[in-house]
Protein backbone atom coordinates (compact mmCIF):
# COMPACT_ATOMS: atom_id res chain seq x y z
CA UNK A 1 0.00 0.00 0.00
CA UNK A 2 3.17 2.24 -0.38
CA UNK A 3 2.03 4.85 -2.55
CA UNK A 4 4.78 8.00 -2.77
CA UNK A 5 8.09 9.17 -1.10
CA UNK A 6 10.89 6.82 0.64
CA UNK A 7 9.75 3.39 1.59
CA UNK A 8 9.09 2.38 5.11
CA UNK A 9 10.76 -0.36 6.71
CA UNK A 10 7.28 -2.60 5.81
CA UNK A 11 6.05 -0.96 3.03
CA UNK A 12 2.72 -2.58 3.02
CA UNK A 13 1.97 -0.70 6.03
CA UNK A 14 2.83 2.74 5.39
CA UNK A 15 1.62 5.24 2.55
CA UNK A 16 2.21 8.69 1.19
CA UNK A 17 5.15 10.96 1.23
CA UNK A 18 6.11 13.79 0.49
CA UNK A 19 4.84 15.07 -2.72
CA UNK A 20 6.43 17.97 -4.98
CA UNK A 21 4.99 20.76 -3.21
CA UNK A 22 2.23 19.34 -1.42
CA UNK A 23 4.17 19.83 2.04
CA UNK A 24 5.53 23.30 0.95
CA UNK A 25 2.76 25.78 1.94
CA UNK A 26 2.16 24.11 5.40
CA UNK A 27 5.75 23.48 6.82
CA UNK A 28 5.28 24.02 10.63
CA UNK A 29 4.61 20.73 11.19
CA UNK A 30 7.69 18.90 8.36
CA UNK A 31 9.38 16.10 10.05
CA UNK A 32 6.81 15.38 12.62
CA UNK A 33 5.01 12.61 13.52
CA UNK A 34 1.55 12.81 14.73
CA UNK A 35 -0.63 9.40 15.92
CA UNK A 36 -5.01 10.92 15.98
CA UNK A 37 -7.28 8.02 17.50
CA UNK A 38 -10.97 8.29 15.98
CA UNK A 39 -9.19 8.85 12.84
CA UNK A 40 -11.31 7.34 10.28
CA UNK A 41 -14.25 10.14 10.73
CA UNK A 42 -15.67 13.13 12.16
CA UNK A 43 -12.98 15.52 13.55
CA UNK A 44 -10.28 13.00 13.70
CA UNK A 45 -10.71 12.66 10.05
CA UNK A 46 -10.28 15.90 9.54
CA UNK A 47 -7.48 16.44 12.33
CA UNK A 48 -5.68 13.72 10.29
CA UNK A 49 -5.62 15.30 6.73
CA UNK A 50 -4.55 18.83 8.37
CA UNK A 51 -1.73 17.84 10.17
CA UNK A 52 -0.62 15.67 7.43
CA UNK A 53 -1.42 18.65 4.87
CA UNK A 54 0.80 21.08 7.27
CA UNK A 55 4.05 18.53 6.59
CA UNK A 56 3.60 15.90 9.74
CA UNK A 57 3.07 11.91 8.97
CA UNK A 58 0.24 10.65 10.70
CA UNK A 59 -0.81 7.65 12.05
CA UNK A 60 -4.73 7.15 12.26
CA UNK A 61 -5.87 4.56 15.07
CA UNK A 62 -9.39 3.61 15.07
CA UNK A 63 -11.62 -0.03 15.24
CA UNK A 64 -12.94 -0.41 11.80
CA UNK A 65 -9.80 -1.55 9.45
CA UNK A 66 -11.32 -1.02 6.29
CA UNK A 67 -12.55 2.53 6.74
CA UNK A 68 -9.52 3.45 8.84
CA UNK A 69 -7.84 2.40 5.60
CA UNK A 70 -9.21 3.91 3.15
CA UNK A 71 -9.66 7.50 5.21
CA UNK A 72 -5.69 7.32 5.73
CA UNK A 73 -5.30 6.40 1.52
CA UNK A 74 -7.39 9.55 0.86
CA UNK A 75 -5.42 11.48 3.14
CA UNK A 76 -2.18 10.43 1.80
CA UNK A 77 -3.73 11.19 -1.69
CA UNK A 78 -4.71 14.46 -0.83
CA UNK A 79 -1.62 15.38 0.97
CA UNK A 80 1.26 14.15 -0.48
CA UNK A 81 1.90 12.66 3.86
CA UNK A 82 3.20 9.81 5.09
CA UNK A 83 0.26 8.16 6.46
CA UNK A 84 -0.64 4.69 8.41
CA UNK A 85 -3.48 3.21 9.47
CA UNK A 86 -3.23 0.96 12.63
CA UNK A 87 -6.43 -0.35 13.61
CA UNK A 88 -7.22 -0.81 17.35
CA UNK A 89 -9.60 -0.23 20.10
CA UNK A 90 -8.66 2.08 22.67
CA UNK A 91 -10.09 0.60 25.37
CA UNK A 92 -8.38 -2.80 24.52
CA UNK A 93 -4.76 -2.40 26.50
CA UNK A 94 -2.94 -5.30 24.21
CA UNK A 95 -4.34 -3.89 20.85
CA UNK A 96 -3.14 0.21 21.63
CA UNK A 97 0.07 -1.64 23.15
CA UNK A 98 0.58 -3.02 19.99
CA UNK A 99 -0.53 -0.21 18.08
CA UNK A 100 1.92 1.93 19.72
CA UNK A 101 4.79 -0.48 19.00
CA UNK A 102 4.18 -0.66 15.25
CA UNK A 103 3.84 3.27 15.12
CA UNK A 104 7.13 3.37 16.74
CA UNK A 105 8.39 1.00 14.20
CA UNK A 106 7.16 2.40 11.04
CA UNK A 107 7.31 5.99 11.85
CA UNK A 108 10.11 6.05 14.35
CA UNK A 109 8.37 8.07 17.15
CA UNK A 110 5.13 9.87 18.13
CA UNK A 111 5.65 13.78 18.80
CA UNK A 112 2.51 14.46 18.93
CA UNK A 113 -0.96 12.24 20.61
CA UNK A 114 -4.25 13.42 19.75
CA UNK A 115 -6.73 11.65 21.96
CA UNK A 116 -9.75 12.13 19.87
CA UNK A 117 -11.79 8.81 20.01
CA UNK A 118 -14.72 7.95 22.19
CA UNK A 119 -18.24 7.57 21.66
CA UNK A 120 -21.59 9.48 23.09
CA UNK A 121 -24.47 8.03 25.35
CA UNK A 122 -26.78 5.87 23.20
CA UNK A 123 -29.94 7.77 24.13
CA UNK A 124 -30.96 11.21 25.64
CA UNK A 125 -32.17 10.13 28.88
CA UNK A 126 -31.80 10.94 32.86
CA UNK A 127 -28.35 9.19 34.17
CA UNK A 128 -31.03 6.50 36.17
CA UNK A 129 -32.78 5.45 33.00
CA UNK A 130 -29.29 5.18 30.87
CA UNK A 131 -28.48 1.65 30.12
CA UNK A 132 -25.39 1.35 32.75
CA UNK A 133 -22.66 -0.80 30.13
CA UNK A 134 -23.35 1.19 27.33
CA UNK A 135 -23.10 4.20 30.19
CA UNK A 136 -19.81 2.97 31.24
CA UNK A 137 -19.05 1.96 27.79
CA UNK A 138 -18.90 5.88 27.04
CA UNK A 139 -16.78 6.89 30.03
CA UNK A 140 -14.27 3.97 29.55
CA UNK A 141 -13.88 4.87 25.77
CA UNK A 142 -12.70 8.62 26.58
CA UNK A 143 -10.83 7.81 29.59
CA UNK A 144 -9.82 4.40 29.46
CA UNK A 145 -8.70 4.96 25.89
CA UNK A 146 -6.79 8.12 26.12
CA UNK A 147 -4.90 6.35 29.96
CA UNK A 148 -4.01 3.69 27.56
CA UNK A 149 -2.48 5.49 24.95
CA UNK A 150 -0.91 8.20 27.19
CA UNK A 151 1.16 4.75 28.97
CA UNK A 152 1.79 2.90 25.77
CA UNK A 153 3.07 6.42 24.10
CA UNK A 154 4.25 9.15 26.80
CA UNK A 155 7.55 6.84 27.85
CA UNK A 156 8.62 7.86 24.20
CA UNK A 157 8.23 11.02 24.55
CA UNK A 158 10.00 11.23 28.02
CA UNK A 159 13.16 9.47 26.44
CA UNK A 160 13.60 11.78 23.81
CA UNK A 161 12.76 14.91 26.35
CA UNK A 162 9.85 16.09 23.66
CA UNK A 163 6.38 15.29 22.94
CA UNK A 164 2.43 17.10 22.73
CA UNK A 165 -0.21 15.50 24.11
CA UNK A 166 -3.60 17.21 23.17
CA UNK A 167 -6.80 15.47 24.69
CA UNK A 168 -10.04 16.23 22.71
CA UNK A 169 -12.33 17.77 25.49
CA UNK A 170 -15.92 19.96 25.33
CA UNK A 171 -18.33 22.21 26.70
CA UNK A 172 -19.41 19.41 28.95
CA UNK A 173 -16.14 18.74 30.45
CA UNK A 174 -17.28 22.31 32.52
CA UNK A 175 -21.25 22.17 32.17
CA UNK A 176 -23.26 18.52 32.96
CA UNK A 177 -25.93 18.20 30.05
CA UNK A 178 -28.88 15.70 32.18
CA UNK A 179 -28.92 14.20 28.62
CA UNK A 180 -25.72 13.23 27.76
CA UNK A 181 -24.44 12.44 31.60
CA UNK A 182 -22.10 9.31 30.75
CA UNK A 183 -20.49 11.99 28.02
CA UNK A 184 -20.43 14.76 29.95
CA UNK A 185 -18.73 12.71 33.33
CA UNK A 186 -16.32 11.05 30.63
CA UNK A 187 -15.13 14.26 29.12
CA UNK A 188 -14.84 16.20 32.54
CA UNK A 189 -12.61 12.91 33.67
CA UNK A 190 -9.71 13.49 30.88
CA UNK A 191 -9.86 17.23 31.84
CA UNK A 192 -8.57 15.91 35.10
CA UNK A 193 -6.22 13.39 33.03
CA UNK A 194 -5.11 15.96 31.23
CA UNK A 195 -4.40 18.44 34.47
CA UNK A 196 -2.80 15.26 36.63
CA UNK A 197 -0.55 14.47 33.10
CA UNK A 198 1.36 18.09 33.27
CA UNK A 199 1.88 17.85 36.84
CA UNK A 200 3.62 15.07 36.22
CA UNK A 201 5.61 16.22 33.02
CA UNK A 202 6.54 19.07 34.70
CA UNK A 203 10.14 20.02 33.59
CA UNK A 204 10.29 17.07 31.26
CA UNK A 205 9.72 19.22 28.44
CA UNK A 206 6.28 17.43 27.21
CA UNK A 207 2.93 19.20 27.58
CA UNK A 208 -1.05 18.26 27.64
CA UNK A 209 -3.86 20.35 26.40
CA UNK A 210 -7.68 20.26 26.66
CA UNK A 211 -8.88 21.06 23.45
CA UNK A 212 -12.88 21.64 23.04
CA UNK A 213 -13.87 21.71 19.26
CA UNK A 214 -16.70 23.69 19.47
CA UNK A 215 -19.99 22.30 17.48
CA UNK A 216 -18.54 20.28 14.17
CA UNK A 217 -20.41 18.97 11.96
CA UNK A 218 -19.90 15.44 12.33
CA UNK A 219 -21.87 12.12 11.62
CA UNK A 220 -21.87 12.24 16.32
CA UNK A 221 -23.01 15.65 16.62
CA UNK A 222 -26.19 14.97 13.77
CA UNK A 223 -27.15 12.08 15.99
CA UNK A 224 -27.53 14.05 18.87
CA UNK A 225 -30.91 15.55 19.36
CA UNK A 226 -29.91 18.17 21.12
CA UNK A 227 -28.33 19.89 17.74
CA UNK A 228 -31.37 19.34 15.64
CA UNK A 229 -31.63 22.34 12.79
CA UNK A 230 -28.27 23.72 14.72
CA UNK A 231 -26.87 25.89 11.79
CA UNK A 232 -23.64 27.82 13.44
CA UNK A 233 -21.00 25.04 13.19
CA UNK A 234 -17.24 25.55 14.03
CA UNK A 235 -15.30 24.84 11.01
CA UNK A 236 -13.24 21.75 11.50
CA UNK A 237 -10.28 23.97 10.04
CA UNK A 238 -10.22 25.90 12.88
CA UNK A 239 -9.83 22.59 15.28
CA UNK A 240 -6.51 22.14 12.59
CA UNK A 241 -5.56 25.36 13.17
CA UNK A 242 -5.39 25.59 17.46
CA UNK A 243 -4.20 21.78 17.57
CA UNK A 244 -1.31 22.38 14.72
CA UNK A 245 -0.09 25.01 16.82
CA UNK A 246 0.05 23.26 19.84
CA UNK A 247 2.02 20.48 18.05
CA UNK A 248 4.19 23.58 16.58
CA UNK A 249 5.17 24.48 20.25
CA UNK A 250 3.39 27.86 20.17
CA UNK A 251 1.05 27.12 22.72
CA UNK A 252 2.95 25.68 25.68
CA UNK A 253 2.56 28.31 28.13
CA UNK A 254 -0.93 26.56 27.76
CA UNK A 255 -0.32 23.36 28.71
CA UNK A 256 -2.92 21.31 31.36
CA UNK A 257 -5.17 23.88 30.54
CA UNK A 258 -8.82 24.43 28.18
CA UNK A 259 -9.03 25.90 24.48
CA UNK A 260 -12.01 26.12 22.72
CA UNK A 261 -11.16 25.94 19.07
CA UNK A 262 -13.39 28.63 16.95
CA UNK A 263 -13.90 31.03 20.21
CA UNK A 264 -10.02 31.56 21.10
CA UNK A 265 -8.01 33.78 19.21
CA UNK A 266 -4.63 31.95 18.27
CA UNK A 267 -3.16 35.29 18.78
CA UNK A 268 -4.48 36.29 22.19
CA UNK A 269 -3.51 33.21 23.17
CA UNK A 270 0.15 33.13 22.08
CA UNK A 271 0.46 36.52 23.90
CA UNK A 272 -0.80 35.41 27.04
CA UNK A 273 0.62 33.51 29.74
CA UNK A 274 -1.88 32.25 31.95
CA UNK A 275 -1.84 32.42 35.45
CA UNK A 276 -3.00 29.98 38.76
CA UNK A 277 -5.56 28.05 38.05
CA UNK A 278 -6.88 29.87 34.68
CA UNK A 279 -8.80 27.78 32.24
CA UNK A 280 -8.69 24.62 34.78
CA UNK A 281 -11.54 22.85 36.70
CA UNK A 282 -12.10 24.14 40.35
CA UNK A 283 -14.61 24.94 42.11
CA UNK A 284 -16.02 28.27 42.48
CA UNK A 285 -16.56 30.28 45.55
CA UNK A 286 -20.11 31.36 46.95
CA UNK A 287 -18.22 34.15 48.53
CA UNK A 288 -15.12 35.75 49.87
CA UNK A 289 -14.97 33.41 53.10
CA UNK A 290 -15.86 30.23 51.42
CA UNK A 291 -13.45 27.58 53.06
CA UNK A 292 -13.08 25.29 50.45
CA UNK A 293 -13.43 26.62 46.69
CA UNK A 294 -9.33 27.86 45.60
CA UNK A 295 -8.98 29.82 42.88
Amino acid sequence: MAEKGPPPPHPSQAQGGTRDGAAAEYSTLQGQVALVTGASTGIGRHLAEGLAARGAAVAGLARTERRLTAAMAEVAQATGARTLAVAADVTDRVAVDRAAARVADELGRVDLLVNNAGVIDAAEVPVWEADPDQWWGVVTSHVRGAQLLVRAVVPGMLARGHGRVVNLASGMSTRANRDYSAYSVAKTGLMRLTEALTLSLQGSGLHAFDVAPGVVDTPMTRSMEMWRDFEDWTPPERVVELVSAIAAGELDAWSGRFLRAGADDLDALRAVTPEDAARQLRLRPYGEQDPVAEG
